[in-house]
This record gives C-alpha cells, structure tokens and sequence, in this order.
C-alpha cells in the first residue's frame, strides 16, 4: 500500500487522470442513471382512461396482453390506438373497437387496432 501511495505521488499525472476517471463515472451515473425511473415515468404517464381501457380489453376473450393509447385534444378524445396479442383475427378486432367505443362514447373511425409481435 505504501508503495502505491509514493508511486502516486511520484506520478502526478497518473493520479491526475484516475480523478478525472472517477469524475466521469459519477457523471454518467447521475445523468444517466441506471435506467429503471424510466420505465416507472412512462406508467404514470398512462391516464386513466387507459388504465381501465387494458383492463377492460384484457377480460375480453381472445385479446390477451394489451397496450392500449388514448390521443386526447380540446374537444375530446381524437383517437385510441390498441396493440394487442389477439388483434391479428377480425372477430376480436370488432370486439376491441365495440368495447373502446362504447366505454369511451366515441366514434369508431377513431380506433385502431394493431396485433402485438
């Protein structure tokens, strides 16, 4: 240990840039972070309407896991997009657009339905 300490203090440089190292490594860790807050941002940005609408579709047979997006404006709902592992077949794509259409009283020219890879 001793030997370490006088070959650092002998070599100013060395020592210099293991700072400048350890200085990055915080910098990436707090701007960067690890990843996970980003997952939790994006649930609480899922309104209401959404929340109920997965749970909704997800009791529907046929649709199984959903992902359902409500684009919203001044005059109300503008569209729902739902991506979902059933919507390859047409009698659950009409069970998916009669459902959101009338939990949600909007037209059903406004809801797209996709199927989950």
């Amino acid at each position: 240990m001793k030997k370490l300490i006088e070959a650092l203090k002998a070599n100013r440089t060395l020592l210099l840039i293991l700072a400048l190292v350890v200085v990055l490594i915080a910098a990436v860790i707090v701007f960067y972070g690890d990843g996970e807050d980003d997952a939790d941002a994006a649930a609480e940005r899922k309104s209401a309407s959404e929340i109920k609408l997965e749970a909704i579709l997800s009791a529907i047979d046929g649709v199984g896991e959903s992902s359902v997006f409500v684009t919203e404006g001044d005059d109300g709902i503008e569209g729902v997009v739902v991506v979902c592992a059933g919507g390859d077949s047409i009698m659950t794509r009409n069970d998916i657009i009669n459902a959101v259409s009338t939990a949600l009283d909007i037209q059903k020219n406004i809801i797209a339905v996709y199927a989950m890879k």
